[in-house]
């Protein structure tokens, strides 16, 4: 099985993994629908997906990529030549890279609840055709994982070489792991958590409430809206200060202060208005950040996914983090960073110790780094330097006993 790749036109990028397609399997149908953790049921399922590199004839050398609250399937290359933008983890992914694709089988889908094509409030509802809105079931990071579960086996896999993810990806990992712990070999959890912490749930309610509170949020029903009668259509303003809020959380104050200041955006002096919203240089960069996000991810999405995280504990669904991640053989990657305070290195050896007291292989770092929670998806060297052989011990342990 391989991925549908090809050279990017004019590229010299011996590491990229080229021009990419979307994928899409429709999952769970009727009747053999998903019962999620809340009770109600749910299908079909529409998946997205990208692969990336090519499924060994042994299917050993595949690793599930899980992407963070905002993401989608695109982890790396383009879908089209002329794209001015690659995937959101592209440094990673490719030839010769960590996740080094001439190795292993890339595997990334986008989450239950997206809205990048996988099955979500945005979605028709299958008896009605219309989208499913505040209608959709509520989902936990469970449910995602169970998804993601049925599309691995659904290609044929049955074991994982690696399940990677960071923040929402992270807690995906663990719930992996916790939920079929001998089907992944190893784990790598990027600045994340066995649950989120009372700040973080703060920082999600206020995001959510400035959604609903929105006048044309019209209680999650404001899609294919006429705009003539509505005006703008959809909550743009309430998600957009959404985003302009989690936006902070993932910086720190240092990288703030060292790429903003107190500069000011279109004068050298102050304008003693108001009136003017971005008057300072940090202020016209997260009005520039909700800008761009209500171009590309729905409100309902937010809503689901950030409440998904809120009701994400480990550690209370299994008794203690112990029993959650003590029944697995699979070998762990465990990275925080020292500047991120919406998951602290503290969450971090939480997860750490509890895997030492079962006495499972560990590895644990926090890394320096000025970037906050952001850090995961920037400062792709430091990870290529863990990443890389983690996987290829894991690889060369699994061969040689094999």
């Amino acid at each position: 099985m391989t991925a549908e790749i090809a050279p990017p036109d004019g590229s010299d990028d011996a590491q990229s993994v080229g021009i990419v397609q979307t994928q899409f399997v429709r999952l769970f149908e009727p009747p053999s629908i998903l019962t999620l953790e809340s009770g109600f049921q749910l299908g079909p399922i529409n998946v997205a997906f990208e692969t990336y590199g090519e499924l060994s004839a042994d299917r050993d050398n595949a690793i599930f990529v899980c992407h963070a609250l905002t993401g989608d399937a695109h982890v790396a290359g383009k879908h089209s030549a002329d794209s001015r933008k690659s995937g959101w983890w592209d440094g990673l992914v490719g030839p010769g890279r960590a996740l080094d694709t001439s190795k292993y089988f890339i595997i990334c889908a986008n989450v239950l609840g997206g809205c990048q094509g996988t099955t979500g409030p945005s979605c028709p509802h299958p008896e009605t055709g219309q989208p499913y809105g505040l209608r959709f079931p509520f989902i936990t990071v469970g449910d995602i994982v169970e998804v993601h579960v049925a599309l691995v086996k659904k290609l044929g896999i049955d074991k994982l070489l690696a399940i990677v993810g960071g923040s929402l990806g992270g807690m995906q990992v663990l719930d992996w792991v916790a939920r079929y712990p001998d089907m992944i070999r190893s784990a790598v959890c990027l600045a994340s958590a066995g649950k989120l912490s009372a700040q973080g749930i703060a920082f999600n309610a206020v995001g959510r409430r400035a959604i609903t509170t929105d006048p044309q949020f019209q209680n999650g029903d404001y899609y294919g809206l006429d705009p003539s009668k509505y005006g703008e259509v959809g909550p743009r303003a309430g998600l957009a200060l959404a985003r302009m809020v989690a936006h902070i959380t993932y910086l720190s104050e240092a990288s703030i202060e060292r790429k903003f200041g107190r500069d000011l955006q279109h004068s050298d002096h102050l304008a003693y208005d108001l009136h003017s919203e971005t008057e300072f240089k940090i202020e016209s960069y997260l009005h520039y950040q909700g800008k761009r996000f209500i171009e590309r991810f729905d409100a309902n999405s937010y809503l689901y996914l950030t409440r998904a995280m809120d009701y994400f504990d480990l550690a209370q669904r299994y008794g203690s983090l112990r029993n959650a991640l003590g029944q697995t053989e699979a070998r762990f990657l465990i990275t925080s960073y020292h500047s991120d305070w919406l998951f602290p290195s503290s969450q971090s050896r939480e997860i750490v110790s509890a895997l030492l007291e079962t006495h499972r292989h560990v590895t644990y770092l926090e890394l320096e780094s000025v970037f906050g929670h952001d850090s995961f998806l920037l400062e792709i060297q430091q990870l290529e330097e863990l990443v890389t052989p983690l996987l290829r011990e894991t690889y060369r342990r699994y061969r040689k006993t094999h």
